[in-house]
């Protein structure tokens, strides 16, 4: 008995297992159904959209005059188009663009927004004041016009349509990168007076050092909150350019272009797989995106629950 109460007495000294932080918001965020939900939709997107085609005898996109414009069947699921080419396999051709252009365009601003925001908290004074009047005169205009103005410029320029994909990226994190900025400056200025960078100054680390190993890795919550909304963001404002033909052209295939091309009372009435399936794909997209984006800034960032 007392050999059992000193080994009940030894095991209750020792210390408890501690989870990291991630694990802990990892569990949190399994247990949010409808964010998993959204999740598992977002992977099945992807990856539908970049190996699906792989397996498709359609992806070659030739004309085919004698199976325009025919209905869904058992060789075509979704139909074709107005030049005989496969619905499906353009839809997923058409997906890969899309978030492609999404997710590289989120990823741009939010290198630049972070950077900047961080820089402008970090030092405040005559910089702050530069990039934030910047970022300011770029909020104060709404962002679907400049984009606009943007795309008639390229097609004023002629510019050839294998590089507009890349230079509709830039456009998208040029109006996408104040906002993140002016958030980044405000989280920038609170954790500057923490008594961790205060210990910092007392080590005279260099400013570089604090920037990159204790200001910026306290931000990674919230930028990963931010990112993944933005990407239903830029998915949004690329179909709209698209669809106005200001963005991605033909013959390279979007969600906004395939819609676009199907924007006749003709088609609207007498074709729906035309247009359905790509506005489908936007819709169910970008609301998975922002269920699954809620769940991450309620687990990452409580403070902002409702």
């Amino acid at each position: 008995m007392v050999q059992g109460e000193v080994v009940k007495s030894r095991s209750s000294k020792l210390p408890a297992v501690r989870t990291s932080l991630w694990t802990q918001s990892v569990r949190k965020l399994l247990r949010n159904k409808l964010a998993v939900s959204g999740f598992i939709f977002i992977v099945f997107m992807f990856a539908a959209c970049f190996i699906g085609p792989f397996f498709s005898p359609y992806t070659d996109g030739k004309v085919n005059v004698t199976a325009m414009n025919n209905a869904p069947n058992l060789k075509h699921w979704l139909g074709t188009d107005m030049l005989g080419r496969d619905v499906l396999t353009r839809l997923l051709q058409a997906g890969r663009i899309s978030l492609t252009v999404g997710l590289a365009s989120m990823l741009l601003s939010v290198f630049i927004g972070s950077l900047l925001g961080a820089i402008a908290g970090y030092y405040r004074g005559i910089v702050d004041q530069i990039i934030m009047r910047i970022a300011d005169l770029l909020l104060s205009i709404p962002s679907l016009p400049i984009l606009f103005i943007l795309g008639a410029l390229l097609s004023e320029w002629k510019i050839p349509t294998d590089y507009r994909m890349y230079i509709v990226m830039m456009m998208l994190s040029f109006v996408g990168w104040p906002g993140l900025a002016r958030l980044v400056r405000g989280q920038m200025l609170s954790l500057r007076e923490r008594e961790f960078m205060q210990a910092a100054v007392v080590l005279g680390l260099r400013d570089r050092r604090k920037l990159f190993h204790h200001l910026l890795p306290n931000l990674f919550p919230l930028l990963i909150v931010v990112a993944t909304l933005n990407i239903g963001g830029a998915i949004l404002s690329e179909s709209v350019l698209s669809y106005f033909g200001l963005g991605v052209m033909p013959p390279t295939a979007t969600w906004g272009n395939m819609i676009d091309a199907a924007n006749s009372i003709i088609d609207f009435e007498k074709h729906p797989w035309l247009w359905i399936p790509p506005g489908f794909a936007i819709f169910s997209t970008v609301i998975a995106i922002n269920i699954f984006g809620d769940g991450l800034r309620d687990v990452l960032d409580p403070k902002q629950k409702k």
